[in-house]
């Protein structure tokens, strides 16, 4: 079964095609219009308000999603295309670089020798404890060794 969310932003998409071009929706393959009208939720109210555009409208980010996706893919002219996927290419190498900062092997690697050197010094400077057993300890002990010298 398809995720809530997806259902609702199935329902808004369709919606939207309402008030979109003919023939920007005929180069939408039949097929994927089917799949949204089928998987949509029936009893979700979303309504488009006419006066304002659709950057303004009330969209959930996975109906912005197919939509851009829409556009990508059937109604975006070749230098339309290169710049989304130019564009989509620096957020994946920005994101790329973030983790390559929070996550670097080197530093790693620094910091647990820094995190060892540290223990080092702590351990150093603990003083070492003496255990002593109890006396209710010593004694059970003691009643033990002889029950287990009568044993044999």
């Amino acid at each position: 079964m398809i995720a809530e969310n997806y259902a609702c932003a199935y329902r808004e998409v369709i919606e939207i095609l309402k008030y979109t071009n003919k023939d920007d929706v005929n180069k939408i393959p039949s097929d994927k219009i089917l799949l949204w009208r089928d998987n949509m939720k029936e009893d979700y109210n979303f309504e488009i308000d006419e006066e304002k555009p659709l950057s303004e409208q009330n969209i959930s980010k996975e109906a912005r999603a197919i939509l851009a996706n829409i556009f990508k893919q059937y109604w975006a002219t070749d230098y339309q295309k290169e710049r989304i996927e130019a564009k989509e290419k620096y957020d994946v190498e920005q994101i790329e670089k973030e983790k390559y900062e929070k996550y670097n092997p080197n530093d790693i690697f620094i910091n647990r020798k820094q995190e060892t050197s540290k223990n080092e010094n702590i351990s150093n400077t603990i003083a070492m404890v003496e255990y002593k057993e109890s006396v209710f300890k010593r004694i059970l002990d003691k009643i033990k060794r002889i029950f287990d010298r009568k044993n044999r």
